[in-house]
């Protein structure tokens, strides 16, 4: 019987080659690391894996851009050129798909981020995602709202435009083509 949540080896073999790809094509994020490393640790965390292939099947396009030193955790990003392509057109949160009567959504950010695995990047993530290039030139990504401004009916979005990372407020329950969310995975 298949473990839930599991990967098959062929998908396996294919996710670690593209990651080692993306990681290879784009050192400048992570020159300090290694790949080999990386890869170990992946090998013995298939819950992982099973994440980093979720930020894949969305159009994450995931790769690693910081090492926490503290927990010796990589800590994967999504890095796509924009936002995610399978995670846009959601609201928020639960919270607010509930509250709206028509036009509802398919989703959310925080429960399909939490059904992934990962997690959703708050504002200063974002700023970090953005010294390693530019993300989000045409679309907006949620980030973590803090429980004050949640509390209120509102959450937080950012974009990068005019060499700049904005930070915004919506009501929680809107939702938009352009607008996505971007997790982030410690393995």
């Amino acid at each position: 019987m298949a473990k839930k949540n599991a990967l098959t080896a062929e998908q396996r073999e294919e996710l670690l080659g593209t990651l080692k790809i993306r990681f290879e094509e784009n050192i400048q994020r992570h020159d300090w690391m290694q790949w080999d490393e990386i890869q170990k640790k992946l090998e013995t965390q298939p819950d992982k894996l099973w994440s980093l292939h979720e930020m894949e099947r969305t159009g994450g396009e995931p790769d690693v851009l910081e090492f926490d030193e503290t927990t010796s955790n990589y800590v994967f990003y999504d890095c796509s050129p924009e936002s995610p392509s399978g995670r846009r057109s959601i609201c928020y949160d639960q919270k607010a798909l509930d509250a709206r009567k028509k036009n509802k959504p398919d989703n959310n950010a925080l429960s399909m981020a939490t059904a992934m695995g990962i997690e959703l990047l708050s504002e200063d993530q974002y700023r970090v995602l953005q010294k390693h290039g530019s993300f989000d030139l045409k679309t907006s990504s949620w980030v973590l709202t803090p429980k004050e401004i949640r509390d209120l009916g509102g959450a937080l979005f950012c974009d990068f435009r005019y060499g700049q990372v904005f930070l915004y407020h919506n009501g929680a329950d809107s939702y938009y083509g352009a607008r996505g969310f971007r997790g982030f995975l410690r393995v």
